[in-house]
């Protein structure tokens, strides 16, 4: 065994050592600005949904309003046909008294058949648009799917105000994500500028160190210490600058895209509120027309009756109500999508 200044070396069976490290950080300016980073990513991936929420919404507005139009020119036609099949009738009577030609029972008979052929047409029509809508809400398609609604009613609960209120930039889910943007890039420029600044860590250590060869005779040496640890950048050969100015840059295009989206919110909102307009005049001018050719065909219808009138009359009258009701319908409907894209572009 080796020897040192004659003394004998002791040697335990013994030796184990328990302890406590910690190792802290004080302050380091990236990861405080990282977290605030993962808080503001997530809030963006919050916009990002609610602007594909938007999206299906609106296509599920879209998919139904052709339906609803559907549903309403089919029952006109219906009413129209009822009214034809009592004329038909009514004439074929006459006629058998004498007082009708064949010709007129003709030129009913072919009014008829024409709005049943049209009828036939509307309801695959329906099919068709209704099978778009199921897709559109994500609905099985080889299911049955009732829809309900007026478009009159979705025309009374307009409302005036949307045509003179001040724009609420906040409603559209694509302008608070471009706020998220620039949330997110200021904190990219705070995150490589935190990169001049200095780190801080605290260690420190506590332990216990045993010795001996059995419990009974064996002793136990504490050991403490503390301390810091302090990182300064002195140079990185102006990298950091670099990632600083474009982080800088990147910001800047943002803000740009920000003030670009904003007049584009309101050119769509200008243009959707004059669509409105227009589309509300043109609904008053076709009601005013259905009115005028519903008294005509009404009055044409008394004329033949009484013997007074002619069955040429009688379809001219009502060829002219049937146009005008297409007319009248075409506007109403786009009076709705008018007021839909209205209240879209505001966020509604």
């Amino acid at each position: 065994m080796p020897m040192d200044s004659g003394e004998p070396s002791i040697f335990f069976r013994n030796s184990f050592t328990l302890g406590l490290n910690l190792d802290a950080m004080i302050f380091d300016g990236s990861y405080f600005t990282g977290l605030q980073a993962a808080k503001a990513y997530r809030n963006y991936v919050a916009q990002e949904l609610a602007i594909q929420q938007r999206a299906v919404k609106n296509n599920v507005i879209n998919a139904y309003l052709p339906v609803l139009l559907l549903n309403e020119n089919i029952e006109i036609l219906n009413k129209n046909i009822a009214n034809l099949e009592k004329l038909v009738f009514e004439t074929k009577e006459l006629y058998k008294a004498g007082f009708a030609e064949q010709l007129d029972i003709d030129r009913l008979q072919l009014s008829l058949t024409n709005i049943e052929v049209e009828r036939e047409n509307l309801l695959r029509q329906k099919n068709v648009a209704l099978s778009n809508l199921k897709f559109a809400m994500g609905y099985p398609v080889d299911q049955d799917l009732e829809v309900i609604g007026d478009l009159e009613e979705i025309t009374a609960e307009a409302e005036d105000d949307d045509l003179v209120a001040a724009i609420n930039f906040k409603l559209r889910p694509e302008f608070e994500l471009i706020d998220r943007g620039i949330e997110l890039n200021e904190l990219n420029v705070r995150y490589n500028r935190s990169g001049y600044l200095p780190s801080l860590r605290a260690f420190g250590a506590y332990q216990y160190a045993f010795q001996g060869n059995n419990s009974s005779d064996g002793f136990w040496a504490p050991t403490s210490y503390i301390g810091a640890r302090l990182s300064i950048p002195i140079f990185d050969g102006l990298q950091r600058k670099a990632m600083v100015q474009r982080a800088r840059l990147d910001l800047e295009l943002v803000r740009i895209q920000r003030d670009e989206l904003m007049n584009a919110i309101k050119l769509e909102v200008a243009n959707a509120r004059t669509n409105y307009l227009n589309a509300k005049e043109r609904l008053a001018a076709q009601q005013r027309n259905l009115d005028l050719a519903q008294r005509i065909y009404d009055t044409t219808q008394i004329k033949y009756r009484e013997g007074v009138g002619s069955s040429l009359e009688v379809n001219q009258a009502e060829q002219s109500l049937y146009t005008t009701q297409s007319n009248y319908m075409q506007a109403l409907y786009d009076l709705v999508t008018a007021r839909s894209a209205l209240q879209q572009a505001l966020g509604k």
